[in-house]
């Protein structure tokens, strides 16, 4: 199966979001932030996961857009939980 590879990564990040969802709800906090930190972690570790030694798909090269957006909307988080710890 060609392409088998991008399929069984995007049910795996599924499945791992939904176990977020699922521990969120049963633990009563569903946070956003939380979530989105999660789903950047499985993301990552799916993208290293699937990515080829000597093929770079062109599927990979958009998750690295993906990867790129994500990591500065953390970054954004993190700049504003400081923000928050230093005018506390």
């Amino acid at each position: 199966m060609v392409g088998a590879k991008k399929y069984h990564a995007a049910a795996v990040l599924a499945v791992w979001l939904l176990i977020v969802t699922f521990f969120m709800i049963l633990n009563r906090t569903l946070d956003l932030e939380v979530f989105f930190v999660l789903s950047l972690i499985g993301l990552l570790v799916v993208a290293v996961l699937i990515d080829g030694a000597f093929s770079r798909p062109r599927y990979m090269r958009y998750l690295g857009y993906v990867i790129i957006v994500e990591v500065a909307i953390f970054a954004y988080i993190v700049a504003e939980k400081i923000l928050e710890i230093i005018a506390a």
